[in-house]
Formats: structure tokens, sequence, C-alpha cells
């Protein structure tokens, strides 16, 4: 796109090429039959399949399977179920990075297995995946597990009272790039204030979970909230002026309406202007 933009033609095209190309090597190579490898050895040796003693899955190839928008339709499904199936703890509340964490094997990926088991990258919740993940079934339109998620990390979860305190150890009002997730630390927070993850939860928030999504001067909401949610509002400031944004939910209705300051908008769009004064705009719909 960037290539694009400064005319020139043969590298854009050459991005084409290239990731066409990568595409179907995935395709070909990197499906383990429940789930999407996460790499490979230098000598060929798969991390992240079943053959594997540990590490036989990894979030972070099964998000973006789906949030790439190239995985293949029918296996992202699979993809994501096996990836809430291995990875989602919900008696300790966390989402692991892999499973089973590195331990006594001969793999070696590196620092993360530095870690003890169960903590940071080494299978405990690294918390920008446990995010992409959440992110990735709120783009497959998934409003129970994209809530029950949601949930599970947010960190006032996890702090409500003085046992859970006990566990978390942690702040509960900033975000933690990681949670333990093995005895005799599961459920234990550890790096806190940690812009990376929140600005990725933010994301999540603002823009997966609420549906607002900005490209240029146009405005788009695509919400993915839970079916119980029968509205929400949201003020909205584009530079010097302010719309307040209703989003109603009304299932068995067969397309969504938007108006602005009563204007209906055909192309379901809401089309912002830096004029200073307020506007209202109503969104009707089912939107899953």
């Amino acid at each position: 796109g960037i290539a694009g933009l400064h005319n020139d033609v043969a590298f854009a095209n050459e991005c084409k090429k290239q990731a066409q190309q990568l595409k179907e090597n995935i395709d070909k190579n990197a499906w383990d039959g429940e789930w999407y490898k996460r790499a490979w050895f230098d000598d060929g040796t798969p991390l992240g399949s079943s053959v594997n003693e540990e590490c036989k899955i990894d979030s972070i190839a099964q998000s973006w399977s789906v949030l790439s928008g190239e995985g293949d339709n029918k296996r992202v499904n699979i993809a994501m179920e096996s990836a809430y199936k291995n990875l989602v703890q919900k008696d300790v509340r966390i989402i692991q990075l892999l499973e089973p964490a590195f331990d006594k094997s001969d793999l070696n990926p590196g620092y993360i297995k530095g870690y003890v088991p169960g903590v940071r990258e080494n299978g405990g919740q690294y918390t920008h995946a446990a995010v992409w993940m959440i992110m990735a079934f709120a783009k497959l339109g998934d409003t129970k597990r994209v809530w029950e998620l949601l949930s599970m990390i947010n960190p006032i979860n996890h702090g409500k009272t003085s046992e859970e305190i006990a566990i978390y150890k942690v702040e509960p009002y900033v975000l933690a790039a990681d949670v333990y997730a093995l005895t005799p630390h599961a459920g234990r927070g550890g790096w806190t204030w940690y812009t990376g993850s929140a600005g990725w939860l933010y994301r999540l928030i603002t823009e997966s979970f609420l549906g607002l999504n900005q490209e240029g001067n146009k405005l788009k909401i695509v919400p993915c909230v839970p079916a119980e949610w029968e509205s929400y509002k949201i003020h909205y400031r584009y530079k010097n002026t302010v719309y307040h944004i209703m989003v109603i939910q009304k299932f068995g209705e067969k397309e969504m309406t938007v108006s602005v300051d009563g204007v209906a908008q055909g192309d379901k769009l809401i089309t912002l202007t830096d004029d200073g004064r307020e506007h209202n705009v109503q969104i009707t719909g089912a939107y899953q």
C-alpha cells in the first residue's frame, strides 16, 4: 500500500507476489491438523505442533490466522477452537501463550526457556497475545467468547476481594504484561504498568468490542458486544467536534440503520466534519 502511494508499481507488485507465495506456503506446510504450527527450527523440526513434547500449541499463530485475513476460512475456526480449548485457564482466569511450557525437552526456543515453566512467555499469560486472541474472536463475530475472555483478563476482576489480591499480588487497576500459569504461582501478576499490552487492550475495547473504526474522515461502527446489552453510548471527539453516538441492538432486524442529526446515512457510515458543533448519531440493528 505504501509503495502504491509512492507510485512504485514494481515494488508493490513484488509485495503482492511475495504475500501470495507466503500464503500458499502456509496453507501447504503450516497446518498441523487442528491448529497452525508456530515455527520451525533450522533442522526442520516444527514448533507449536502436536508432535512436540512441549509447546504443542501457541496462541499467536491461531489468532493471526484470523487477524491477518489470510487463513483458510474453515481452518481458522478449527484453530481458534483449539486455542480456546487448550490455552484458556478458567480456574485462574488467564489465557496462556503456549502449552505445555518448556521444561525438560531438548527444544531450545531461545531466552524464553530461561523463565521457569508457567512464567511470562514460557507458558504464562503474555497479555499481548491474550488480547490478540480476543480480537480474533471479535473478527469472527463470537460475541459470547469476546465478553467472556475480555472479562477474564480485565485486571479489576483479579482483585475484587482480599483473597483474590492475595493470589494476584499486583495492582488491579493497571494491566499486567503477564500473569503466571502454574503452581505455586498460578494467577499471580507479573510486570505491571506495561504500556504495550495496555495499548492493545485499548484498541480491543474501542475497535473490536465497541466497534469504533475510523478511516480518514469516515467512522464505521461494527460492535461485538454481548447480546444482553440493549444499547450503549460513545462520546467521540473528532478534532474540535463531538459526536454523541447511541448504538441500539435490535435482534431480528434485517439491516443496520445509521442516522446523523436525524438524517439517514445510505452508506451506513458517519462522515466526520470538524465544524465545532455537537452531533447526535443513532445506530440501530443486529450486528452479528
